[in-house]
């Protein structure tokens, strides 16, 4: 049966080659009871308009226009969209998955964060979608930890790990 891991687990899994996660700003601060806190590389607005067909070929990303921290290593952002692209590299093993959902004092900030599922075998410094909702906007540091990364053994290992266009993305 299939289980989500622990803290022990994911920290086991982090001592082997290649570790699950890579480059952790703080380990012991990010490392949470049945996950990881993921951590701000980089921000960037969404720049245009993209497009997904019914096959590869249609498939059009939005362009995007980085974004710079201030002296401070902060970021005022207004309401809207934008890509966040994370310091930690994770190499998933083709026996275990993993789902984001935004840490709770983002929420009560009005900002959310919109992710996909990483896929048994992905490796990458991954990017997800945060969105400021209060219309007062919101101020992020560099390397804030904003997603809580939890992990999922699969009942079997999986055949095939990901072999999307996202494999070795941002590395």
């Amino acid at each position: 049966m299939g289980a989500v891991l622990s803290k022990q687990d994911i920290l086991d899994l982090v001592e082997r080659t290649p570790p699950l996660i890579e480059g952790p700003i703080e380990l012991e601060e990010q490392i949470q009871p049945n996950g990881i806190d993921l951590t701000v590389r980089s921000v960037a607005l969404i720049a245009s308009g993209g497009q997904i067909g019914s096959v590869a070929e249609e498939r059009r990303l939005s362009s995007h226009s980085p974004l710079e921290f201030d002296a401070l290593g902060f970021l005022n952002l207004p309401a809207g969209c934008y890509l966040v692209t994370y310091n930690e590299i994770l190499n998933l093993p083709k026996n275990i998955i993993a789902l984001g959902k935004p840490r709770s004092s983002l929420l009560r900030c009005g900002v959310s964060m919109h992710t996909a599922v990483w896929d048994a075998g992905y490796c990458g410094r991954s990017q997800s979608l945060m969105v400021v909702y209060n219309p007062y906007g919101f101020r992020l540091s560099r390397n804030a930890r904003i997603l809580q990364l939890v992990f999922f053994l699969l009942t079997r290992e999986s055949s095939e790990g990901y072999g999307g266009i996202f494999q070795g993305e941002n590395l």
